[in-house]
């Protein structure tokens, strides 16, 4: 282990660079918890959820608590209302994250930021997953059109409303094609049910 002073200038040096990190992180690091604990008395380091540290003049921005949940999750995929969101396919402000993690996966508990979680298996945590930089963060968060057919495929936890906005948004601002709906619905066994949605979309959008 380092000395204290040169375990605050990694850490600091860490949280610039990498946004924000997990007590976990900066023990691979060298960096201990009583190095930690002196910094957030100090106001030099600020804890936003239980094991989570970031500077505290970290720049917020809409997407802020999905680069949270992606740290403290790290192995999730942002998706549903959030990823619609992301990508700006609806004026849905969620009040919790919605994150997909494996159908098998221990499911985390956290305090905050406040995460729903729902559960894919296999390639369905892969597919059609993007990742974005968020605060110096990469954010796993699925694709418009992915999303908007999880959306369907979620609409009684969501609510059809909600999809059917991101189904109109994504083909109105040609976020997404009918073609790429249909091959994610396919698999998803939801394309009967959203065949008349895009079919009558896709003819207003022409």
């Amino acid at each position: 282990m380092t000395s204290a002073n040169a375990q605050r200038v990694r850490a600091l040096d860490l949280l610039k660079s990498r946004g924000m990190l997990r007590q976990k992180d900066f023990m691979a690091e060298g960096i201990g918890p009583e190095t930690l604990a002196r910094l957030v008395r100090e106001a030099a380091v600020v804890r936003p959820a239980r094991g989570l540290y970031q500077l505290p003049d970290t720049q917020i921005e809409a997407a802020h608590m999905l680069a949270e949940a992606a740290v403290l999750v790290p192995k999730g995929v942002v998706c549903l209302t959030s990823a619609l969101q992301y990508h700006e396919l609806t004026l849905q402000m969620p009040s919790a994250v919605w994150m997909a993690i494996e159908r098998t996966a221990w499911r985390p508990k956290i305090d905050y930021p406040r995460i729903r979680f729902v559960r894919f298996t296999g390639s369905a945590l892969t597919e059609g997953v993007e990742r974005h930089r968020v605060e110096n963060i990469e954010v796993p968060i699925t694709d418009p059109a992915r999303t908007i057919v999880d959306c369907f495929r979620y609409r009684a936890k969501v609510g059809l409303d909600v999809a059917m906005e991101g189904l109109r948004e994504g083909l109105r601002r040609q976020r997404c094609t009918p073609d790429d709906l249909w091959r994610y619905a396919r698999t998803a066994r939801v394309w009967s049910v959203m065949r008349p949605y895009v079919e009558a979309m896709a003819a207003d959008a022409t």
